[in-house]
């Protein structure tokens, strides 16, 4: 399945993709994208109540409506730095020799295709292509081998990041992660059994047409496996919560010199089998 949300005024609908450009809607379901929604097997009641009711319930067309993100807000977003080696070696930093945490605040969380506001004192905002891992159910302590028994899915995380508030302030790196709309999610949440192998997708960004970062996940230091369960052993992971893995090669931090966003810069990227988002960076007044 591939759960998304939309706006049908101020209300958020929750829904499923039937296919590349329609969507279902499924208020009648009674439940949004949620902790609650994962902690209760919603997935498998979900899929039960397609079966028996998709074929009546309403249908919108993807642009006809304005999406957001495609799960409710997460307890936490854990994010993982330096994660693919090309990245840590464009950023001069040797490649860890295990994840490197750190959190994006909650109140980032954005919708797929809305502006990317950049805060009024930044001018050093940059942009990261990274495949986000949604956890299905309460992890603790979770093995490496029994890990993926813990995710629910998987979709397209934009980890905007300001760079003089994340290096050169003083201070944990949250500060430069944590701008509103800095943490877009979607078009959809895809179910685990429509990835194959997320350890092997292509991934890409561009900025104004131009593709700046085109990998790989298995230029992965750490595999999402290793990933969740290293994470389960310092917090508990709660369903929904978000893990975003990193980042590859091409961000503007590591280029020759540095380029960052500026006002009308439009950002599109995707990942393999798990569609494409679109920002236009909007200076904050």
């Amino acid at each position: 399945m591939k759960l998304t949300r939309y706006y049908d005024d101020n209300k958020i609908i929750p829904a499923v993709f039937s296919d590349d450009t329609t969507i279902v809607n499924c208020s009648s379901f009674g439940e949004d994208w949620n902790e609650a929604f994962f902690d209760n097997d919603g997935l498998a009641r979900l899929a039960k109540f397609l079966e028996e009711k998709q074929s009546d319930l309403p249908t919108v067309k993807m642009d006809d409506v304005r999406l957001a993100p495609a799960i409710a807000r997460p307890s936490k977003i854990v994010c993982v730095g330096l994660n693919y080696a090309k990245h840590a070696a464009e950023s001069g930093m040797a490649a860890p020799g295990e994840p490197v945490l750190f959190f994006k605040a909650t109140s980032a969380w954005a919708a797929p295709f809305d502006d990317m506001v950049i805060p009024r004192d930044s001018d050093k905002s940059d942009w990261e292509v990274e495949l986000a891992v949604v956890i299905g159910k309460k992890a603790k302590y979770v093995s490496k081998e029994n890990a993926m028994d813990y995710v629910a899915g998987y979709g397209v995380h934009n980890d905007y990041s300001e760079r003089a508030w994340q290096i050169e302030k003083e201070g944990q790196w949250c500060k430069g992660k944590s701008a509103d709309t800095y943490a877009p999610f979607g078009p959809f949440m895809a179910t685990t059994d429509e990835i194959a192998d997320p350890n092997n997708l292509h991934l890409w960004l561009k900025r104004n047409g131009e593709t700046i970062q085109d990998s790989n996940t298995n230029d992965f230091i750490f595999d999402i496996a290793t990933v969740v369960s290293y994470i389960s052993d310092f917090m508990t992971l709660l369903p929904g919560d978000v893990i975003s893995t990193g980042t590859p090669a091409g961000v503007g931090f590591g280029m020759s010199p540095p380029q960052y966003l500026v006002d009308g810069d439009v950002i599109e990227l995707g990942i393999e089998g798990l569609g494409v988002q679109k920002q236009t960076a909007v200076k904050e007044k």
